[in-house]
């Protein structure tokens, strides 16, 4: 599972011209799911976002995580974090799990990252989104599991 996580002052999505979803600050996090991902991995993605600590304290050190500055998720889906590019110069996505597994897992990372008290907004699995992001920092992680 891969995730690409960026410190943002407020995050939102939109489908067909509608927000579907929208946070303030907190993290925008892109997910891609892997063809042998499963639980255990979703689980321990989601452990290490919620005890990440990228948000900076009174002295301007990366101190803080996001539950402890009462921040909130962005969650998007996104298939093309599982895209390889190394030949050629059309990715292939041959490691991104078929939505028929991809979405339950996203699905259960959504539930668990709620089941630490954090407020969190999604995406629509599958579709074409627009998402925009207003970068803190610009703070961006790159974490696979």
């Amino acid at each position: 599972m891969k995730a690409v996580i960026q410190r943002c002052h407020h995050a939102q999505v939109e489908v067909d011209g509608q927000v579907v979803g929208s946070v303030g600050r907190g993290l925008a996090v892109f997910v891609g799911v892997e063809t042998d991902d499963d639980e255990e991995r979703a689980a321990r993605l989601v452990q290490k976002i919620v005890a990440l600590r990228i948000f900076n304290n009174s002295e301007g050190k990366f101190d803080l995580s996001l539950k402890d500055i009462g921040g909130a998720a962005l969650v998007i889906p996104n298939f093309t974090l599982c895209g390889d590019a190394r030949k050629g110069a059309r990715p292939n996505f041959g490691g991104a799990a078929p939505p028929a597994v991809a979405e339950p897992l996203f699905e259960q990372f959504v539930t668990l990252l709620r089941h630490h008290d954090i407020a969190v907004e999604t995406g629509v699995f599958g579709a074409m989104m627009k998402v925009q992001v207003e970068n803190d920092g610009p703070v961006t992680m790159i974490l696979e599991f």
